[in-house]
């Protein structure tokens, strides 16, 4: 039977910059957390669009041509096949993402942040 989930309960779960967390699984979709700071690595997946919803602080995505600043209670969608590079200004944001089950947070390219085998919280 379906139950409510805390998302500030599950948020206090996680202690790892990055390291994406499965909380739920909708249409062949994952819906996940994760704790973000400082820069990630430039990626884009070339079959899936992404959705980043923020839930604390501010996410900043690169693309090669501008920045777009996504605050607390906003989402944007990264179209699939388009270069992104998300930061922030050195504060910890909180994101939820809805995502493809195959989708992994690097896109194509291999890199120490490449999370492979993702955890339920």
């Amino acid at each position: 039977m379906p139950s409510a989930i805390n998302l500030s309960e599950k948020y206090s779960q996680i202690n790892q910059h990055w390291t994406p967390k499965i909380i739920g699984e909708l249409n062949g979709q994952y819906v996940k957390l994760a704790k973000i700071k400082d820069e990630f690595v430039w990626h884009s997946h070339q079959n899936e669009d992404e959705l980043f919803q923020v839930f604390k602080g501010t996410l900043l995505m690169d693309f090669r041509d501008k920045t777009v600043a996504v605050r607390e209670g906003e989402i944007l969608i990264v179209p699939k096949g388009v270069e992104h590079r998300p930061r922030t200004n050195g504060e910890e944001v909180f994101i939820l993402l809805f995502e493809p089950k195959e989708t992994l947070h690097t896109g194509d390219v291999e890199h120490e942040k490449t999370v492979k085998q993702l955890q339920w919280l």
